[in-house]
Parts: structure tokens; C-alpha cells; sequence
């Protein structure tokens, strides 16, 4: 994606070819700095710390912490190691197990000289492949889009509601539940976005409405308790969000706060969809509410506030009296039941076990 005239990807190897460089999502959407990460210690803090978040960046930051780490050490002990450490970092999105799961089964057969070189391309090809299925989420995202404009009065935009950031600093590029979004505005197809602030990070605020700025894209930023209200006067044509992890049975788990506007879009009669790679689909997961983990992250994200003064300096601040504890679970869970379809790289699909079978047979061998 454009970053003032220059394309960006989320991820990538340094010109050396030896380090990996992100984009530190924390000091967004007020400073754009790329940070390079030497080491995987570096990518571990990077994930745990949200330098990188979104499911698939996380496993494509995996992937490359594996390959920091092998630098120093590419024994089977000192792999397996590290591969524990890197996927207990974020317990609830799957894509960083996943990738790491990828990586073992390439390297352990390896003796151990040939791991290194061979990391590398696997990142490398994690991260092509994720950007190529991306793409393929926005073309099929995109005819859902046009359907609804095509019953829209002519000049009126569709307008999309979201929560939380999957656009393509989710991803390695394009993203989740924006890709649509910008495959529908390179259609000609007028959109406009309805970004749910999302607290407690913000992530709707400070990143989906950076990116939808960077792409000229009209939107409005909106708390996360008006989502309701506009759906109830008419102001919202469907819901596209993201998801963190995907059971078998179509039930999806993605940032705090979406199982209310599902239930709200229910009400409303609104189209609920949840974009994702097949990767996200967690085969041996059936009961999202009772099986997947949900991570429960510092009260100090419920009880602090990051914001700037009028004369650009950066503070945290407070906002809760000094006695006052928080809980902080950072994902919830959306019975299939309310979800209109899942938008997948090989197309759209209900909500269900044959639903996700009709796309992925292989998975039901």
C-alpha cells in the first residue's frame, strides 16, 4: 500500500538481507517509524507488544523471528525452543501457530547447516502467499459490494462498517476486511467506511482511519457504542470485519466488541461478514465460546488513554481514579449463527463446517 507516494508492505527483509523491518503499529497515527528487529528475542517483544498485531502479520513475524533466531542457533533443541516461545506470545490468533508450525516441518528434516537459508525463503514465501490470498479476499469481497451499490440509489456510496483494524497493517499488504473495500474503490465502486474507534487500543482510530486517509477513502470515525444507531436508521448496508481465529464450525473470534455489532446487525437486518485466509481457520476447534483462548491483555490499555496536545506532543494519560482495577479480555467470539458469510481467497462461504468444507475438501480427508 501507499505510504506518502511510497509502497509499503508491513513486513519485509532489509536491504542486507539479514535483519527484518516492521512498521511499529504503537506510534501510530502519529509517527510512522519502521523499526528492524536483529534477533528473535526483538520479534518476540514485537508481537507481544503489538509492534505487529493482526493474525497474519503475527505468524509472518513468527516466521521471520525463527529466522533471526537461527542465526544464533539452528539446533533441533534450540528451534523447538524458540518455537514455543514464539507461540505463546499471543495465545488467541491462530495464523502465529500456524506459522510456526509451517516452519518446523521445513526445518527440523533439515541438518542442521541447511536450516538458515532455508528459513528464509519459507518466511519469504509465508509472506507472498499472504499478500497473493489478500488480494484474492478483496476481488471476492468486492462482488458483495457491487451487489449492494447495484440497489443503491444512484450516487449514494455503500456505507461499511468495521471494527478494529484488518486492512494491510493486519496483514503483509492488502489486508482482511478492507481488502474489499479497496478492490471495490479501484472498481470505481463510491464506498464509504463507518471506523468503529475499538477500544481499548484504538485500533480503528488510530490505524484503520490512518490507512483509509492514505488511501483517499471517505470515512467517518465513529465510538463503538454508535454502530447500533446507525444500523437502526438505515445508515449502515453491511458489516465487513476480520477475525483472529475461525472454528470448524464457522464460529469466529476476533477484537472485543464484535459479537455486539453482530447481534445489532442481527436485529437490523443488516449483512454481517468476517473476511479471512484459510489459515485462520482452526480445523480442530468446533465451539469457539467454549474452546478458543482468549487473550486477557493489561488493564493499563482499559485505563489509559494515548492522545495528542495541540502543540503535537504525544501523552498518555489517565482516565479512571487511581483505585480503580480493569479487566481487559481482547477478543470475543461470534456464534456462526450470526454471521452472513465468510469471505475467503477461494471465495464466499457460509458460516458452517460444509459451508468451510465446500471451500477447503481437503480439510474433511
Amino acid at each position: 500500500m501507499q505510504v506518502n507516494g511510497q509502497a509499503y508492505r508491513s513486513i519485509w527483509l532489509a536491504a542486507d538481507g539479514v535483519g527484518v523491518e516492521i512498521i511499529d503499529q504503537t506510534r501510530l497515527p502519529f509517527h510512522f517509524h519502521i523499526v528492524r528487529l536483529e534477533s528473535v528475542e526483538q520479534a518476540m517483544t514485537a508481537i507481544r507488544d503489538m509492534l505487529v498485531r493482526g493474525a497474519p502479520l503475527i505468524g509472518a513475524t513468527a516466521a521471520y523471528g525463527l529466522c533471526l533466531g537461527l542465526r544464533q542457533h539452528a539446533t533441533t533443541e534450540a528451534v523447538e525452543n524458540m518455537a514455543a516461545q514464539l507461540i505463546a506470545c499471543r495465545p488467541t490468533a491462530i495464523n502465529l501457530r500456524w506459522a510456526v508450525e509451517r516452519m518446523l516441518r521445513l526445518l527440523l528434516p533439515l541438518p542442521p547447516e541447511q536450516r538458515l537459508a532455508a528459513a528464509y525463503h519459507e518466511a519469504g514465501r509465508i509472506c507472498a502467499e499472504d499478500v497473493a490470498t489478500n488480494e484474492a479476499i478483496g476481488r471476492h469481497g468486492a462482488t458483495l459490494i457491487a451487489a449492494i451499490h447495484r440497489n443503491k440509489k444512484e450516487g449514494q456510496p455503500v456505507n461499511i462498517l468495521t471494527h478494529c483494524n484488518a486492512g494491510w497493517l493486519a496483514t503483509v499488504d492488502w489486508g482482511t476486511a478492507l481488502a474489499p473495500v479497496y478492490k471495490a474503490v479501484e472498481l470505481g465502486i463510491p464506498v464509504h467506511v463507518w471506523v468503529d474507534e475499538t477500544r481499548p487500543r484504538n485500533q480503528g482510530a488510530s490505524l484503520t482511519a490512518w490507512e483509509l486517509v492514505a488511501a483517499h477513502i471517505p470515512h467517518h470515525l465513529i465510538v463503538d457504542n454508535a454502530g447500533g444507531h446507525l444500523m437502526q436508521h438505515g445508515q449502515v448496508d453491511c458489516c465487513i470485519v476480520g477475525t483472529d481465529r475461525t472454528t470448524a464450525s464457522g464460529d469466529v473470534c476476533n477484537k472485543i466488541g464484535t459479537y455486539l455489532k453482530a447481534l445489532a446487525a442481527r436485529d437490523n437486518g443488516v449483512p454481517f461478514y468476517v473476511a479471512l485466509p484459510g489459515s485462520t481457520v482452526d480445523w480442530t476447534v468446533s465451539d469457539g465460546v467454549a474452546e478458543i483462548p482468549i487473550e486477557e491483555r493489561g488493564e493499563e490499555e482499559v485505563l489509559q488513554l494515548q492522545g495528542r496536545d495541540e502543540a503535537g506532543t504525544v501523552h498518555t494519560v489517565a482516565i479512571a481514579p487511581v483505585a480503580t482495577p480493569a479487566v481487559n479480555p481482547a477478543f470475543d467470539v461470534t456464534p456462526a449463527r450470526l454471521v452472513t458469510g465468510l469471505i475467503t481467497e477461494r471465495g464466499i462461504c457460509a458460516a458452517s463446517r460444509s459451508g468451510l468444507l465446500g471451500l477447503y475438501p481437503e480439510q474433511g480427508q
